[in-house]
């Protein structure tokens, strides 16, 4: 290259067009995306006609906001539209006018989720998009009292290119679905990918509704419901449904058939056997004949909440059968790898297995764990749940034969496996794991060290009482080296930090009434990529008394500091929304208690659920949540799934960074706002005009 001449490369001028829109087309990040419109008016024409995805947001009744540039958007989410959860056109004096507009903006809409609170939504939207493939229907509220099946026909009716139905957060009858797929044979013979796997009920599809869907849709390739496998009830799942369903749709990829109970996510007893009182109607034999009329599948969940005992000679025939299998989901499934000699046999000569998750499994051992390890040695992601005989030793063998491959683990409700055990398993994979999930058992962390000679004999017993002794031990941050010293032995640590280079994702389950700020004395201090934590916590503090201490722990993950993503799942607390009995506390000094210390955290987005009170169905954030919100300075999306005052929601106006905030009350049944003493539509309407005042200068 001759001397002076420049090699910087100007992609407005040396790179070609199409090459350019190549580029823009890989990037999928909307921040990403939004900055690299305000570069030129090359690049500004560039991003809008190569983003394909786009989720609206803001007040439909704010017309003049509905952008009309992204007319080669295919993918188009409505579900998050404002007020939510209400009609989504009845808002507007003239809805049909309203269709038009949408699709006039997205002309090319192929691929559509909407909530659908009434029939009405899909008879104005369906005829806007004829070419529509790909739906995705959401409602959490009571289903109105309609036909059967007149949810579906306007979308069947006029979409005859529909090939992927997913209503898994739609809450409808069971009986709804059945006739209307009969109803449209064309339409059911073009569906290739069904999602009936409902979140939104705890009823589960009878075998004789199953049974009408998949004869009626022979092409499906992907099929998931949640359906029942108790025979002790009419239209439970056995040998001769599953036998029909393989023989409707041989076509299969993904299966997945989860017991309606298991969604319920209810914790087995500590103490039991691990067996449950009914064994499923389910033979060795059907299962090695639902295997062999399957050739074609890849990922199988059979979560069947009843016993399904010695099932190692059927799920050896998986690996002849179904040689395309990468994932795996078992639940209740018993005897799966007798690893004699430590020898692999059962599940462990699926040797194309990229996934596996065992869920109760009532004798999985140590050694069959090492024999997993050795007979899949491509496996990715591992998640053990309920399985009470396994050990840290065997956990890892299990990481150390997998360390070149294993960078997602999932721990939980495992009775040898503590917080403290189960980080110390995953030692061999430490600087490999990407996502892990655990639960905070600190109740049991002196017994653990005992069993490895971690404790001397006299150390306090800080641990030993949940309600009292490690309340009245563990303080917040201030005490963090004497509760580190507390776990020394001489000069050696066993919980010294470690450094987990890769974790991006934590989760972890925690029993309400119990503290977070021991997570980082487990082992998990040193967490420098780690951006997203998800904490979910459970337990009935009507049986709980006040809280001792002042804060939960939130303040404690001020340690990481990439933190800016959290999820806080409180939804599974229970307690009293009201006046709360002499001795007890309400749901708001609760709230207080897991939200004291959110505001020394650095995050970006927050998904909160509030604690609910299961007698009166409320959900809702009360005075000092929304206070202790208020403090969060860098927050700039705040989701929460549940319902708020306004003029508690006015607090929030006081975070300098906020852009989007929306309550969504994503839980059956979710609340009439019509009738309703807090959010109205016209509250939302006017919490959402000041936030997007002109007056509030926000920083980008």
């Amino acid at each position: 290259m001759a001397a002076g001449t420049s090699s910087n490369v100007h992609l407005n001028d040396d790179i070609p067009d199409a090459i350019l829109s190549t580029i823009f087309s890989l990037v999928t990040d909307t921040r990403s995306r939004n900055a690299m419109s305000l570069v030129c008016r090359k690049w500004h024409l560039l991003e809008r006609s190569t983003r394909k995805s786009i989720t609206l947001r803001g007040n439909i009744r704010d017309l003049f906001f509905l952008p009309t540039c992204f007319r080669a958007v295919t993918d188009l989410d409505l579900s998050f539209l404002s007020p939510w959860g209400h009609p989504l056109l009845d808002s507007s004096p003239n809805p049909h006018l309203l269709a038009q507009l949408l699709r006039h903006a997205f002309p090319s809409v192929v691929s559509l989720v909407v909530y659908v609170r009434n029939p009405s939504t899909l008879h104005l939207l369906a005829p806007q998009w004829p070419n529509l493939r790909y739906v995705k229907l959401v409602r959490w509220h009571q289903r109105l009292p309609t036909p059967i099946g007149s949810d579906f026909v306007a979308l069947f009716e006029h979409c005859p290119m529909l090939s992927s139905l997913d209503i898994s957060h739609f809450y409808c009858w069971t009986e709804d679905l059945p006739p209307a797929i009969e109803a449209y044979p064309s339409i059911a013979a073009s569906l290739s990918h069904l999602n009936i796997l409902k979140h939104s009920s705890a009823e589960g599809f009878k075998s004789h509704e199953l049974l009408a869907i998949t004869a009626s849709c022979p092409n499906l390739r992907e099929f998931l419901a949640t359906c029942i496998f108790d025979h002790r009830f009419i239209g439970f799942v056995g040998d001769q449904t599953l036998l029909a369903l393989a023989s409707n749709c041989p076509h299969l990829s993904v299966l997945h058939l989860v017991d309606a109970t298991s969604l319920s996510n209810v914790r087995p007893d500590p103490d039991g056997e691990g067996y449950t009182s009914e064994d499923a109607s389910i033979s060795h034999a059907t299962l090695g004949y639902v295997f062999a009329g399957l050739p074609q599948l890849e990922d199988l969940v059979l979560d069947i909440c009843n016993n399904v005992r010695d099932a190692w000679p059927a799920l050896e025939l998986l690996n002849s059968w179904c040689p395309r299998l990468r994932s795996l989901k078992l639940g209740q499934f018993h005897g799966i790898c007798r690893a004699v000699d430590s020898r692999p046999d059962g599940i462990a000569l699926c040797q194309g297995l990229e996934s596996l998750s065992i869920k109760n499994c009532a004798d999985l051992t140590d050694t069959a764990l090492v024999a997993i390890s050795l007979g899949c040695p491509r496996l990715s992601k591992f998640e053990v749940l309920g399985c009470k005989r396994i050990t840290e030793a065997g956990m890892r063998k299990l990481t150390h034969v997998l360390r070149k491959t294993l960078v997602d683990v999932k721990i939980s409700y495992c009775k040898n496996l503590n917080s403290v055990s189960s980080l110390q398993a995953l030692e061999p994979i430490r600087d490999r794991i990407q996502r892990l999930h655990i639960d905070c058992e600190w109740a049991s962390v002196e017994q653990s060290e005992n069993q490895t000679a971690a404790l001397s004999s006299n150390q306090p017993g800080g641990f030993e009482n949940i309600q009292a002794g490690k309340r009245g031990m563990i303080r917040e941050e201030n005490s963090l080296k004497k509760k580190r010293k507390y776990y020394d032995i001489g000069n050696e640590n066993l919980l010294s930090s470690m450094t987990w280079n890769k974790l991006h994702y934590l989760s972890l389950w925690i029993a309400v009434g119990e503290l977070l700020t021991p997570l980082s004395l487990a082992g998990l201090d040193n967490c420098p990529a780690l951006e997203e934590i998800h904490i979910k916590i459970e337990g009935d503090c009507r049986d709980q008394p006040r809280p001792s201490m002042d804060a939960f722990g939130l303040s404690s993950l001020a340690c990481y500091p990439s933190l800016s993503r959290m999820h806080l799942d409180c939804s599974g607390v229970i307690g009293f929304a009201l006046t709360a009995p002499t001795g007890h506390a309400d749901l708001s000094l609760w709230e207080r208690f897991f939200l004291n210390g959110i505001e020394n955290l650095h995050l970006n987005e927050l998904n909160y659920w509030p604690a609910q009170d299961i007698d009166v169905n409320q959900r809702s954030l009360f005075l000092p949540a929304a206070g202790l919100l208020a403090q969060c300075g860098s927050l700039r999306k705040l989701f929460i799934h549940g319902t708020a005052n306004e003029h508690f929601m006015m607090f929030l106006l006081r975070i300098p960074t906020l852009r989007d905030v929306q309550l969504r009350e994503d839980y059956y049944p979710a609340p009439d706002n019509d009738t309703s003493t807090e959010m109205r539509v016209d509250s939302c309407s006017r919490f959402e005009d000041a936030l997007n005042s002109s007056r509030r200068q926000v920083p980008d």
